[in-house]
């Protein structure tokens, strides 16, 4: 079996039109983001996840971000995990992205998050308390 390139990605499809959407395999697995083009730049407009037990994986959960009409969206990136990767440590990998957006003044208001939970138990900002 050959190694993997990375531990967590598997594949990434970076700046896919919208309609691009429509050939994701079914169950899916793994990080999207949707992005608005504006004049060749790539506005975040949403960081999503999707695991194991959502029928269509990242497949369905762009069908129904295609159906809103709250988010104005162009283009997508999608990194699907390997298939060992669980569905905590996908929700962990987009706590991680979602907390370097939490405080941007950009960020779109449909990405707003307190905190991934999990991370609360770990934030130390107090250098001295680091062994």
């Amino acid at each position: 079996m050959p190694y993997a390139q990375c531990k967590f990605i598997k594949r990434i499809a970076e700046f896919q039109s919208r309609e691009q959407r429509k050939h994701i395999p079914h169950n899916t697995r793994g990080i999207y983001v949707l992005l608005n083009n504006a004049k060749d730049k790539f506005d975040v407009v949403y960081i999503g996840m999707s695991g194991r037990g959502v029928v269509s994986g990242i497949h369905g959960r762009l069908y129904n971000h295609n159906k809103s009409k709250l988010l104005k969206w162009t283009h997508f990136t999608l990194f699907e995990v390997h298939d060992n990767v669980t569905n905590a440590e996908i929700k962990e990998l987009e706590g991680l992205i979602l907390c370097i957006y939490r405080k941007d003044s950009r960020a779109n208001k449909h990405n707003v998050q307190l905190r991934y939970k999990p991370f609360r138990e770990v934030l130390e900002n107090k250098f001295s308390k680091w062994d």
